[in-house]
């Protein structure tokens, strides 16, 4: 991606940091410090962020690699076909008193209604993903609502990755048929388990039987009146 500098003097206890968005690129001003009290400021394009189809077109067109960083619950659920799996948070089997008691009371809540595991930090992430592509790799991050590919990229980038992309809003957002998928449900599904899915086919079923009810009564209603007792 493209990179230039400017150098401006600045004085010797001043720090700055700043960062901005342009175009669906976020962009980022790092301070270098250089002699005589000078810094070099280098502004430079860090992730991409794009919808659905344009990143089906950096896979196809511009080979891209998929690199989806969902815990392996969701990743099971279903993936992009030929992606490769490098998970930023990992199920936490820790047994201390304090980590147990956070699982706990995680299964009990957020984990029975939405099907989450109780995760911690991948140690191995970073180390993982450099262990399949070179730091110059054309990488298109997933995830499930967007927000730990971004991440992930941030991490990334740290370690020299430039190329990078990501999905605004995650696989919730994209369509069927976008992606060669494998596994049980739908991309857009795949965040969707525990008591939440259960209720959500309940309420589908009872949906619809109220809906057959009332054309029932609109267009029989001589057989409907038979049927059902006044009140």
């Amino acid at each position: 991606m493209a990179t230039f500098s400017y150098s401006t003097i600045l004085p010797s206890r001043s720090d700055y940091f700043g960062a901005f968005e342009s175009c669906g690129k976020s962009w980022v001003v790092l301070p270098k410090r250089s002699f005589h009290g000078r810094r070099t400021f280098r502004i430079r394009a860090e992730v991409d962020y794009v919808n659905a189809d344009e990143a089906k077109k950096l896979v196809e067109a511009d080979g891209y690699a998929v690199v989806d960083v969902r815990d392996k619950s969701q990743f099971e659920r279903a993936h992009i076909k030929s992606c490769y799996h490098a998970p930023l948070f990992i199920e936490n089997q820790d047994n201390d008193p304090g980590t147990f008691i956070k699982r706990t009371m995680h299964n009990n809540f957020a984990g029975l209604f939405f099907g989450l595991p109780f995760t911690k930090p991948n140690p191995d992430f970073v180390q993982s993903v450099k262990s399949q592509f070179s730091p110059d790799s054309k990488l298109l991050l997933v995830c499930q609502e967007g927000l730990r590919s971004t991440a992930a990229a941030r991490k990334l980038e740290e370690y020299g990755f430039q190329n990078i992309a990501c999905v605004t809003s995650g696989l919730q957002s994209v369509k069927p048929g976008t992606f060669d998928s494998v596994g049980s449900t739908e991309l857009q599904n795949a965040g969707k388990a525990g008591l939440i899915t259960i209720q959500g086919k309940i309420s589908a079923v009872l949906g619809t039987v109220l809906v057959c009810a009332f054309l029932f009564i609109t267009f029989f209603p001589d057989l409907a009146e038979k049927l059902l007792p006044p009140s």
